[in-house]
């Protein structure tokens, strides 16, 4: 697979989303991982939820989706967590370039 995405995961701490993005950073899975605050409304088990979550942006390559997956799955603390990868078109040569580089490969 070429090319690069985002994912995007939610956690429910900012400490765990700090842990996380540590982690995926530190572990050469991803160049960046930028964490902000969000209001989540959504039914789990039958019941409206509206939460504070921190909200993850992945800044990865396409070739290591499945290893940030298997990443959030195994380090975070939902049952379910969000994991969406968004496919990146277009951007910046020099950025692009930088976010490879960053990443470790197989």
């Amino acid at each position: 697979m070429d090319g690069y995405c985002v994912v995007m995961t939610t956690a429910g701490t900012e400490d765990e989303a700090h842990r996380l993005a540590e982690g995926l950073v530190s572990g050469g899975l991803a160049a960046c991982v930028q964490v902000m605050p969000v209001t989540s409304t959504y039914i789990w088990q039958g019941e409206l939820h509206r939460d504070p979550e921190w909200l993850l942006l992945i800044k990865t390559t396409a070739a290591r989706y499945d290893d940030v997956e298997a990443f959030i799955r195994e380090h975070h603390s939902y049952q379910v967590p969000e994991v969406v990868q968004i496919p990146i078109q277009r951007g910046l040569e020099a950025y692009l370039d930088w976010v490879g580089s960053s990443v470790a490969q197989d």
